[in-house]
């Protein structure tokens, strides 16, 4: 097992590479490797001046950094791996399929369907994250997240399209709020079609 420490908080530099679960930070010569998620270094191109907010983990073997564009994502990292039996690839796995909005509101209904979607996480693990977590983040549940489920749903739906969560969100503030999740699929995707192409 890990110890968890924040001796390295924050790395800053040249993005040299980017792949599925890690970038490569290039530091005054030096390059770090961090695991992330996709949808943190997707907008992101080799040599473009990065910053990620970052977490130590120190194995017997191994010094491994996990990486996030926010600290409120890194906050949520930590929270989760602080919960026995959510090691950090978990955790990572969690977030990059779940995301932070998705997560809260899970946790503050009690919905485990998310947290089961994700690989490794069983019913058991995903009603101990409920259950520990819950008060941490019920405060949260309306002024950041707010989402009803059939929103939940929307968001998920196209982020499995390969669309960020913030992109996800915004496009879903542009669909009418009294429309069918269906009719919000498709319209946020016609909100969103100028970013895939940006992205391309």
């Amino acid at each position: 097992m890990g110890y968890y420490l924040s001796m390295i908080s924050q790395i800053k530099g040249k993005l040299s590479y980017k792949g599925a679960g890690c970038a490569i930070i290039d530091v005054s010569g030096v390059g770090y490797k961090i695991h992330t998620a996709l949808d943190e270094v997707v907008d992101m191109k080799e040599g473009d001046d990065v910053s990620f907010w970052t977490h130590l983990v120190v194995k017997e073997n191994a010094l491994d950094i996990y990486g996030f564009r926010n600290m409120e994502n890194l906050e949520f990292f930590k929270l989760l791996i602080g919960i026995s039996g959510i090691g950090p690839r978990s955790a990572m796995n969690i977030l990059t399929i779940v995301g932070v909005e998705t997560l809260v509101s899970a946790i503050s209904s009690g919905d485990i369907s998310y947290l089961t979607k994700v690989s490794g996480i069983g019913k058991k693990n995903a009603q101990k994250i409920i259950i520990e977590l819950k008060d941490k983040v019920e405060a949260r549940v309306g002024d950041v997240v707010g989402l009803k489920k059939e929103d939940i749903d929307v968001v998920e739906a196209l982020r499995s399209l390969g669309y960020t969560t913030k992109d996800a969100r915004d496009a879903l503030k542009e669909t009418n709020k009294n429309a069918t999740t269906s009719e919000k699929i498709k319209a946020a995707l016609k909100y969103l079609s100028p970013v895939r192409d940006k992205i391309k």
